[in-house]
Formats: C-alpha cells, sequence, structure tokens
C-alpha cells in the first residue's frame, strides 16, 4: 500500500524583500512633500521597524507608505504587526514587527479547522513553529491546502509536499 503524503504549513517571511521594501519606504519618505519638516522616518532596528513623526497622523501615512511597498515586494500584510502610534517627547513613534513562525495559539487553530473542516483522511501535527499535514490521498492534501488559502490570521505557506 502507499506510503502517507505529507506537506509543511510555515510562515516565513524573505529578509531581503523586507529590506529592500524599508530602503524603498525611506527614499519616499525623504522626497515627499508632505513629509517636509515633520521629522518622518523609518528605520530597522534589531526585530522591529520604527516610524517616527511630528503627528500622529504623519507617523500612520509613513506606516501606509512601508505598507504599500511590502505589497509592492510581494509580503503579505498579514506579516506585518503594527502598534498603536505613541508620543515621545516632541515626535509620535509607532513600532511594527515582522511576525515569522507559526505560534502555538495559531497553529492549534490551523489544527483545528483541519480536524472540523477537512477531509477526515487528513491528520495535522504541530513541529515547532510549523504544521506536518499527512493523509494518505493527495487530492484531500490538496483540498486541505485550498482550504487554509483563506486563514485570516497569518500568511501561511506550503512547502515539502510528498
Amino acid at each position: 500500500m502507499a506510503s502517507d503524503s505529507t506537506f509543511d504549513v510555515v510562515s516565513k517571511v524573505d529578509k531581503q524583500e523586507i529590506s529592500n521594501a524599508l530602503n524603498q519606504a525611506q527614499k519616499e519618505i525623504a522626497q515627499r512633500y508632505d513629509f517636509k519638516g515633520v521629522g518622518a522616518e523609518v528605520d530597522f532596528s534589531g526585530e522591529s521597524i520604527l516610524m517616527k513623526a511630528a503627528s500622529e497622523e504623519r507617523v500612520k501615512a509613513v506606516l501606509d507608505v512601508f505598507q504599500s511597498k511590502l505589497v509592492k515586494r510581494g509580503i503579505s500584510l498579514k506579516s506585518l504587526e503594527a502598534d498603536e502610534p505613541y508620543a515621545s517627547g516632541k515626535e509620535y513613534r509607532m513600532e511594527a514587527t515582522i511576525k515569522e513562525g507559526i505560534d502555538q495559539p495559531t497553529a492549534k487553530k490551523i489544527s483545528k479547522l483541519i480536524r472540523d473542516e477537512g477531509p477526515k483522511s487528513v491528520k495535522a501535527a504541530i513541529q515547532g513553529d510549523e504544521l506536518r499535514v499527512s493523509s494518505k490521498s493527495r487530492d484531500d492534501l490538496q483540498a486541505t491546502m485550498a482550504m487554509l488559502k483563506d486563514f485570516e490570521d497569518a500568511d501561511l505557506q506550503f512547502i515539502n509536499f510528498r
């Protein structure tokens, strides 16, 4: 009898594309007239992206510019988690982080979704920050992939389809 077919569900982001989007956003912010004199900037510091400007609206506009650059580079906005703007001295700041990997609550939610709505032969197992999905039927696995494409909590990719 044929062995089980499997695939892995992961949530990964290309760091180089994020860096490119950040550089493009920095260039646009430096050149745009509506950002002149408001101290608008966007920087990558360690794990988070820090946006600064003189007013709350300008910080949100900086975020909007950065998001548009991410979308143009093919990065899903589900991977970007932005906090609310906060006052820091004379300027407003906003921090955003890039989510990578599938955390435990999200993995459990995906696993439950596969158990409840997926084909009965499909099994899901949590392995660290990814999910291994297996079944005897490749068609059932492809149906499960189609179902997970609409998952709203995370940007999911499917790898190692065997």
